[in-house]
């Protein structure tokens, strides 16, 4: 599909890998939303697709991971059928299996962790993060954040009120596969000095439990395990 595209808008997390196989002639947009940066409004995005649908053959919509779990594809996908516009979805691997397989972290194991859990840490404007919070307190089910670097104070507070052990082992993912893979591992209530020590900034996935002890150093590098 790559191959055969006329124009490609693309998110910020896209590998030049990835980009390298779009025809060179074809028209390549930046509009990748990263947080604290100007970017384009999902509105203007979804226009954006519009317009070039229109004009072009082949229009590609290129995001980092899969574009049903945080990507925002059924809404651009519900917008352009809306406009009489055909779209195929085509699958991607998201960061919380990723990035969490990349560094040796499963994130369910047998007698361990019988769920997963995926969680947007995006605050709304009002500062305020609306989880289920009573939810979340089961010692056997793993939890992913994406997006929640600046609201880690937040998730770890509250998970530790909802009953979460503070002593929960935690990892985070700074750009996870990438050749700038750095992996931070500690526990819960060490999350936020982990981050202020070592300046993590996004993209960075969180990863808070047992699952992330399965594998000890030694067994890590025996693993394909591929550290930076």
């Amino acid at each position: 599909i790559l191959k055969k595209a006329d124009v490609v808008l693309y998110d910020a997390l896209v590998s030049d890998e990835i980009m390298a196989l779009v025809p060179q002639d074809a028209e390549k947009i930046a509009v990748g939303k990263r947080a604290g940066k100007h970017s384009a409004a999902q509105d203007e995005i979804n226009q954006l697709l519009v317009t070039k649908a229109f004009t072009r053959k082949n229009v590609v919509r290129l995001k980092g991971g899969d574009p049903f779990v945080f990507g925002r594809g059924s809404e651009e996908a519900q917008f352009m059928l809306a406009n009489n516009i055909a779209c195929h979805i085509v699958p991607g691997i998201t960061a919380a299996s990723a990035c969490t397989s990349y560094v040796g972290i499963p994130l369910t194991h047998r007698e361990v962790a019988r769920s997963a859990s995926l969680i947007t840490g995006h605050v709304k404007e009002s500062g305020h993060l609306d989880l289920p919070w009573h939810t979340l307190n089961d010692h056997q089910q793993t939890i992913v954040f994406y997006m929640g670097v600046k609201s880690l104070p937040i998730i770890s507070e509250q998970l530790i009120t909802a009953g979460r052990r503070s002593n929960t082992p935690a990892a985070l993912i700074y750009k996870g596969t990438t050749p700038e893979q750095k992996v931070y591992r500690g526990c819960l209530s060490s999350l936020v000095s982990i981050v202020e020590q070592h300046n993590v900034k996004p993209p960075t996935l969180i990863v808070i439990g047992d699952v992330v002890n399965t594998f000890d150093e030694k067994q890590l590098a025996n693993v394909g395990y591929l550290s930076p």
